[in-house]
């Protein structure tokens, strides 16, 4: 039996705080259940979680391209 290697890390372990207060901040502005708030995010369905997940790969992605596009 393999063990189980965690690969889903933060590159830079200071993000950490930035990261969960995005979380948060994208997890309000979809009006999912207020169960996030607690800290456990256990209670979600997936696809809240999920939709969490999503938007905030695709607010990242934007936000790389409006700063790409700013740069030429």
């Amino acid at each position: 039996m393999s063990i189980r290697n965690n690969s889903n890390r933060l590159l830079n372990p200071i993000a950490k705080q930035a990261m969960d207060k995005f979380k948060l901040e994208v997890a309000e502005s979809l009006n999912i259940s207020n169960d996030y708030k607690s800290g456990y995010w256990g209670n979600l369905t997936s696809r809240e979680c999920g939709s969490v997940g999503g938007e905030m790969v695709k607010r990242m992605i934007q936000d790389y391209e409006n700063k790409i596009a700013n740069q030429k």
